[in-house]
Parts: structure tokens; sequence; C-alpha cells
């Protein structure tokens, strides 16, 4: 969904960087996946197209957070 977003922190020697990536339009998503000792987070179509991809060695990742964009729940129809 838009607004989707992943956040990556990564050790980089003597400090620290954080990366985000954000489902910048409607209708896509971000996947998170983990293989091979690299973590990469991409942005994806409703179609399963990788729109960008950022890829991070799994052993510099101090912290992925994901954050998903509040759902608005189904409204219910009065009872009559």
């Amino acid at each position: 969904m838009k607004g989707d977003r992943v956040e990556i922190v990564v050790d980089a020697g003597d400090t620290t960087r954080t990366y985000e990536v954000v489902a910048s339009r409607a209708g896509r998503r971000v996947e998170t996946v983990v293989r091979r000792g690299v973590v990469e987070v991409s942005e994806v179509t409703r179609r399963g197209t990788v729109v960008r991809t950022a890829r991070f060695m799994a052993n510099r990742v101090l912290a992925l957070v994901e954050q998903p964009v509040p759902r608005q729940p189904l409204r219910e129809d009065p009872e009559t």
C-alpha cells in the first residue's frame, strides 16, 4: 500500500547510517527478503514487478523496521 515503509539501520564502520524504502505510489508495496547473507528490500507493483531494490550485507544490518500504513477498518452495515 502507498506509504508502507521499511527503515534499515546499517553499521558503517565508526557510525551508523539509516536508509528508507517507501512505497511511493498507490498499489505498490515493500517486500523484505533475507537470502545468502544479503538483506534485500524492494518496492513492488501489484503485478509483482520490482521498481527499485536496496541490498545490504546481513552482517552489517543492525535494525530492520517495517512500518506498514495503518489500515482503515471495514465499515459494518448498521443493523436494521
